[in-house]
């Protein structure tokens, strides 16, 4: 979610080496992101006409996207926009969790629509939830699409859940107790894959991004960043 979405398409062609193409534009302005010929992500100039920060936007995946709308209304979140349908590819909402962090939903249509998870570079290869309590904010996700919460090994003692679904991971859950932005609140981070995660952060900074925080991890080197419109973001190097 952009506001200027040229600006943008700039910036992450010059990180990941995307190209684009156009896709429905029912929510506004709206390209897709392409790595190697495959769809990796979707760019959409809907922030300023919400009146919402610039922000990556993780779609989940749903059967029957009104069904699961009125789902997340009955378990206390909201629905922003939608559902509606976006051509032939799907049908799709903008929502927020209990603690406010954006999220969408996808009903993949006849046409097709999905975006392949992938770990080649450029593409994204995780989320995770940024909240203050990961305990509170995982009950609304398993209520919602029937995941289950585990621990998180990677960082032990620290308030860290993984989500499951069918014994799948889907996605992460970080607490920060009171160290949310005060400009965002809750958000979803999205990690992306790259060869060399320090000689990208070098890049994105020259192009007006700023690097948040580098850190070793089990899983291979990560970089927390923004982009120059200050939406969040994650490198990860895999070891």
């Amino acid at each position: 979610m952009a506001h200027d979405l040229p600006a943008a398409q700039r910036f992450y062609s010059e990180i990941f080496g995307w190209e684009y193409e156009a896709g429905p534009g029912t929510l506004g302005p709206y390209v897709r992101a392409l790595k190697d010929g495959d769809p990796v992500a979707g760019l959409n100039a809907t922030a300023r006409r919400l009146d919402s920060p610039a922000a990556w936007l993780p779609h989940v995946a749903a059967l029957d996207a009104d069904r699961t709308a009125n789902t997340v209304r009955e378990c206390g979140g909201t629905v922003a926009v939608g559902p509606l349908d976006a051509a032939e590819d799907g049908r799709t909402a903008i929502a927020a969790d209990i603690a406010g962090a954006g999220f969408g939903i996808w009903q993949m249509g006849e046409a097709g629509g999905g975006v392949p998870f992938r770990h080649s570079p450029g593409a994204p290869v995780w989320t995770e939830l940024i909240t203050s309590d990961a305990t509170w904010a995982s009950k609304f996700y398993q209520m919602v699409f029937g995941y289950q919460a585990r621990t998180a090994r990677t960082v032990p003692g620290a308030d860290r859940l993984t989500l499951y679904f069918e014994d799948q991971p889907v996605c992460g859950i970080r607490g920060v107790d009171g160290r949310l932005p005060r400009d965002r609140g809750s958000y979803w981070l999205v990690y992306f894959s790259v060869t060399d995660a320090d000689a990208t952060a070098a890049r994105l900074s020259e192009l007006g991004g700023e690097v948040i925080e580098p850190e070793e991890t089990p899983i291979g080197r990560v970089i927390r960043a923004t982009d120059p419109e200050g939406a969040p973001f994650a490198l990860l190097q895999r070891r």
